[in-house]
């Protein structure tokens, strides 16, 4: 709405196209170890004060998120391998980027940032004296420069006042109030308005978005109903089930379901240290069922996986590995095998580092949520079935994070975004992102370096290989457990025309609805 990025993914999620990259980047390896990833700007591309959108704004952005003193981890992590950026001296719109690595996901990563305004938030340059090295090594610490770039970076808190970002999208913030509503509005001119032939990315149709936060999906569903709203993404199944159910529904409304690459997972924190070896995993995941829950909370609209790589996605995903079963003699079995014994009938316990440990649980999960939930108590009562008491913990949605980032849960709930464009697993289960967002704590030699060949290599058959590896790895030590695999489902009314759905969360663009008619 707001902000650009270099490269967007399609709507199949399949593919990468540009956005405010005027075509695809040229790439050119050398050696064995690094890449130039070159791009141009579109010439049409300009900010809201007219100005154009450069290459020295791309520079800034870059530094801006690897300057110390921010709250920029996340980025540090997905775009670690840009070392360098090179501007060109004779085309201010062209730019190369030195990436160490030479894998095809490090070229459709490097344009998968939103471009921030140099003018608006270092007026002064000050930044450009600073290389991306300096300051990730923390030696531009010393710049008085970089200090008060990021007071004054701070002092703005755009998280706060987003209005005091411009960005070069083609909506506008109009209004907001947080947990209520935010209503964007189009820009009466845009730059993407001077394309002659707009692919659909650049598009931006509706005048006027509003989007409410609606947190109970029965009051939801009954805003659409009565006509307040005009779309219910991410519709749970059982509200998009009753609705289609309804001929006076079905009369006003349209409806869309698409494949998501979006996972439910059980998480196993391994630092815990009743989680800390992989049969008590293996052991806890036999406690799910997936396809009693995959037809109780989602109508049967799911699909199972053995990985957090989707089925759909041939053929990195690993079809060798079978299913895990629901199998409480199973989850006994391996139980017994991690070292546990049953006392009396009444509970488990083992002998850890000298002392006597028991194997009780706590499961954290986001409040509210009825999948999640229905999923806490079936793995309860299957736990509960075999004597391991479980303390169910229903969080909201925030504090669940700094619980999960700080590492104080035990086993947890939580669904896993993601595309088949790129196949970077450091922010989720490299030893180095413990402290970031490997929620499992989960790191060893061989997982780390299977991670780091996996984006490094350009040969799509060795990736492959790689990940089918990188994947059984997984499946045996089992820090995560993949429940399933989520459809998105999406019910709109009929005014709105053809809504363009896409497998990307938040499945389907707002800015590209054009109020076709749409047949019965």
């Amino acid at each position: 709405m707001l902000h650009c990025s270099l490269l967007n993914i399609s709507d199949t999620g399949r593919n990468i196209v540009p956005w405010l990259a005027a075509a695809s980047p040229q790439v050119e390896r050398l050696g064995d170890s690094l890449m130039l990833v070159s791009y141009s700007l579109r010439p049409e591309a300009t900010w809201d004060n007219g100005k154009p959108i450069v290459a020295q704004d791309v520079a800034f952005t870059l530094k801006m998120m690897n300057c110390p003193g921010l709250p920029t981890e996340m980025d540090q992590a997905m775009f670690h391998f840009i070392q360098d950026i090179r501007l060109d001296t004779t085309d201010s719109r062209r730019f190369t980027l030195v990436c160490t690595g030479q894998s095809s996901d490090y070229v459709r990563n490097s344009g998968d940032f939103s471009v921030l305004p140099e003018y608006a938030l270092d007026p002064k340059g000050s930044l450009r004296s600073v290389s991306i090295r300096e300051l990730r090594s923390g030696a531009a610490t010393a710049y008085a420069s970089v200090t008060s770039f990021v007071q004054r970076y701070q002092a703005a808190q755009l998280a706060q006042h987003p209005d005091n970002l411009p960005g070069c999208g083609p909506y506008q913030l109009k209004n907001w109030q947080p947990g209520r509503f935010l209503t964007f509005t189009r820009k009466l001119k845009w730059w993407g308005d001077a394309l002659t032939k707009a692919p659909p990315i650049l598009r931006a149709v509706p005048k006027s978005i509003t989007y409410q936060i609606i947190p109970d999906a029965g009051t939801a569903m009954l805003a659409l109903r009565r006509g307040d709203i005009d779309l219910y993404p991410l519709m749970p199944a059982a509200e998009f089930a009753r609705l289609r159910r309804s001929d006076a529904d079905r009369a006003r409304l349209s409806f869309y379901t698409v494949d998501s690459y979006e996972c439910v997972v059980a998480n196993f924190n391994t630092r815990q240290p009743t989680l800390q070896d992989r049969f008590t995993r293996q052991a806890l995941s036999a406690l799910f069922d997936v396809p009693g829950l995959i037809r109780a909370t989602q109508q049967g609209a799911a699909y199972r996986s053995a990985s957090i790589v989707s089925p759909r996605v041939h053929p990195y995903y690993n079809d060798s590995l079978p299913l895990p079963t629901y199998d409480t003699q199973q989850a006994i079995t391996l139980l017994r095998k991690a070292g546990w014994r049953e006392v009396n009938g009444q509970g488990w316990v083992r002998k850890q580092a000298g002392k006597l440990l028991e194997l009780r649980l706590s499961l954290s999960y986001r409040a509210g949520d009825p999948a999640l939930e229905a999923a806490a108590l079936q793995f309860r009562a299957a736990a509960t079935a075999i004597r391991i008491p479980v303390d169910l913990r229903p969080t909201e949605a925030s504090l669940l994070v700094q619980q999960l980032r700080e590492g104080t849960t035990e086993v947890s709930l939580r669904s896993i975004g993601g595309n088949p464009a790129a196949y970077d697993f450091t922010p989720l289960f490299h030893s180095n992102s413990t402290s970031l967002y490997n929620y499992s704590g989960f790191g060893t030699p061989a997982s780390d370096h299977l991670i780091e060949a996996i984006v490094q290599t350009p040969d799509t058959a060795q990736k492959t290989r790689l990940l089918r590896r990188f994947q059984r790895l997984l499946y045996t030590e089992r820090p995560i457990y993949v429940l399933y695999f989520l459809q998105y489902r999406i019910a709109a009314a009929r005014r709105l025309g053809r809504v363009p759905v896409t497998s990307i969360k938040p499945s389907y663009r707002a800015n590209a609805i054009d109020f076709s008619p749409v047949t019965k």
